[in-house]
């Protein structure tokens, strides 16, 4: 091997196992999964599709990506999928390019009240070469009020209201979203990037039932490798399809679609399903503790793998809390809050996620030691060094699963 490679690798091996991952979009893949991810399918060009190849010698990687579609709509009961896209945000990329023009309306939640940077924002191609509109949170509950976003939409009159957030911590009413949209005409479109593994244990209202087009990445809670799909009506098919390949993207990566096979396999079993409840637990139980101490929950709860936490109570920004947190190995990304008065770079809060640490096997013991560190080093309660202690002390209990 490539020894300086080597030497970058022995050392994010160590910090891997040695820190503790609080962020809400990464996870732990499974040994299964990185074995097909870095199997010889990456050796090989497909352009196009399983039968429709622009290339020779493509019969096993038909074989794979019909397995890995199958596998998808089994797992979340979809019509039609396509498992190439390379990212979520090229799975967006590829919905809006098949489906809108510039001048068609997307009604969305903005970057700062926990959607997406491809949803719309003026610093994203999405902003950029589409036309959105956005709803937004209650000021109070710092939830949806669907009422509100109802009456905007009338107003609007978009061809599609978009939902699925990156920030945003309770559980979404699909079923009321869709009656908006049906009462509109619209289409209605999701992003479960962040949710995927709690909808595909059905622990999570399905948007999969009621959208059109469903877009996701294929890491985070779902716990495969990185990369996007989509699932859709059958009647957006042939558009989708299209928009992906020739239009987005070129050849598609093959080990990684092997991969998603493997874990949406992985994805469809009861231990997944008691994985996404020890995810669930933990969340409600950090935000529980943190709020104990002092530092504001937005929303008040989560529904779901992540808390959005104010730490303004304690005199600081996100960017400062990151930094902090970070020292001593936790883990965590700053965040804008609702209504946030700092700029993104700064902003008044961080994201803490528990899909990680739940994939390690932490539970209700590790999350009071988890607490206890973020409270200590936020106000400076103890000394850095020993609080680094501790957080390296409680990931070597819970070594990364290399099964």
């Amino acid at each position: 091997m490539d020894r300086e490679f080597e030497n970058i690798l022995i050392k994010e091996i160590v910090r891997q196992n040695e820190s503790i991952v609080l962020i809400a979009s990464e996870n732990y893949a499974s040994k299964s999964v990185r074995t097909a991810q870095g199997s010889i399918f990456t050796n090989k060009y497909a352009e196009g599709y399983p039968g429709k190849r622009y290339y020779g010698g493509c019969e096993y990687v038909d074989q794979i990506e019909i397995l890995a579609i199958q596998r998808a709509k089994d797992l979340f009961g979809a019509e039609h999928v396509n498992v190439q896209p390379h990212s979520g945000a090229q799975a967006n990329m590829a919905v809006y390019s098949a489906l809108f023009d510039s001048k068609s309306v997307i009604m969305s939640l903005p970057l700062d009240q926990g959607g997406h940077l491809t949803h719309g924002s003026k610093v994203n191609f999405s902003g950029n070469l589409y036309n959105f509109e956005f709803y937004n949170v209650d000021r109070e509950t710092e939830q949806i009020d669907y009422e509100a976003l109802e009456k905007h939409a009338q107003t609007v009159n978009p061809q599609a209201i978009l939902s699925g957030f990156t920030a945003y911590p309770r559980e979404i009413d699909f079923e009321r979203i869709k009656s908006i949209c049906k009462k509109i005409d619209c289409m209605m479109i999701v992003d479960m990037a962040h949710i995927s593994g709690l909808v595909a244990a059905k622990l999570h209202s399905d948007c999969v039932k009621y959208a059109d087009v469903v877009t996701s990445t294929t890491h985070k809670t779902l716990r495969g490798p990185r990369g996007g799909i989509i699932l859709s009506k059958n009647i957006y098919a042939k558009s989708i399809d299209k928009a992906v390949f020739p239009n987005i993207q070129g050849g598609p990566m093959m080990h990684t679609i092997g991969a998603k096979a493997v874990a949406f396999a992985e994805a469809s079993t009861n231990e997944f399903v008691n994985y996404q409840k020890l995810v669930i637990s933990n969340a409600k139980l950090l935000g529980k503790l943190l709020s104990a101490e002092g530092l504001r929950i937005v929303t008040g709860d989560t529904d779901t793998h992540m808390i959005l936490v104010d730490v303004t109570p304690f005199n600081l920004t996100g960017k400062i809390a990151e930094e902090k947190l970070a020292e001593v190995g936790l883990i965590v990304n700053r965040n804008t809050i609702p209504y946030d008065s700092n700029p993104p770079r700064v902003a008044s809060g961080i994201r803490i996620g528990t899909p990680a640490i739940s994939t390690r096997g932490m539970n209700a013991e590790a999350i009071s030691i988890i607490v206890d560190c973020i409270i200590g080093i936020l106000k400076e309660k103890e000394e850095s060094k020993l609080i680094k202690n501790k957080v390296k002390e409680l990931a070597n209990k819970f070594p990364i699963d290399l099964k």
